[in-house]
């Protein structure tokens, strides 16, 4: 097998199941794992793939910062489907705390509150669309406005968090990764969420499978943190298996 011919199974294995390490590389072509080493190390330079705690990818693991609206284009779709799936977790006379982001908004547009509901919210978007609710209680919380988001941040935020408590927090994230935890782009934020975690009894991340593998800057917690993951059925079976692994009740949603 020719090197070129190698570098294009490399390459067609990453579109298969989005990760591959050394070792299944090396036994998958039949070559030393130090042949595979040099492959890999020509092809992130050619800059076809990443290379992460040993394994080989195909996208960028680090995210830059994105506005709100660059956002809502990506994957909108899979966004509705998981936003429905998780407005359906949502109980009669709940209260439950909404972080910001596009994949919370689509929760948002899908909630139909039983009887009624209690809303605390940092997205600006998020309580626009759900203060019009005559049967939603909307608390929108104080602080810096952080542009790129239209969400609050700040010592306000945190403060006002410490006199509620609510059954479960909706959050968006920028990247889910079984090493790294989740995590977004803004350090402000991320303390934001770590205090929305502390006031809810359940933390529920929505986050489309493009986001799998992905590390922001500002590392929010671990998975072992989180209650509940909804992806959708983008996700690769390796990586629904690693997650499962690690006891992460993942639920993946399909159409509606």
């Amino acid at each position: 097998m020719t090197k070129e011919e190698r570098h294009n199974l490399i390459i067609q294995t990453l579109y298969r199941q989005q990760s591959a390490s050394v070792g299944e590389l090396s036994e998958l072509l039949e070559v030393s794992a130090v042949t595979i080493r040099k492959d890999l190390s020509e092809l992130e330079t050619l800059k076809k793939l990443y290379r992460s705690h040993g394994n080989a990818i195909l996208i960028n693991p680090y995210i830059t910062n994105r506005t709100i609206s660059e956002k809502a284009k990506l994957s909108s779709n899979e966004k509705n489907l998981i936003g429905h799936y998780a407005a359906s977790l949502i109980t009669r006379d709940d209260s439950i705390i909404i972080a910001s982001g596009t994949s919370v908004l689509a929760l948002a547009n899908n909630i139909e509150p039983i009887h009624h509901l209690t809303v605390v919210t940092s997205s600006l978007n998020v309580a626009e669309t759900l203060g019009v609710n005559d049967k939603i209680d909307l608390i929108q919380l104080g602080g810096t406005i952080r542009p790129s988001s239209l969400s609050t941040v700040g010592r306000a935020a945190e403060n006002q968090l410490q006199e509620i408590s609510c059954s479960k927090l909706f959050m968006g994230v920028d990247g889910f990764d079984p090493h790294h935890g989740i995590s977004n782009t803004d350090i402000r934020e991320a303390d934001l969420v770590r205090c929305m975690m502390q006031a809810a009894q359940q933390t529920i991340v929505l986050a489309d499978s493009t986001k799998f593998g992905r590390r922001g800057f500002a590392k929010i917690a671990s998975l072992d943190d989180v209650d509940m993951l909804i992806t959708d059925s983008r996700l690769s079976d390796k990586a629904a298996s690693a997650l499962e692994e690690m006891g992460v009740d993942l639920r993946i949603v399909g159409s509606l």
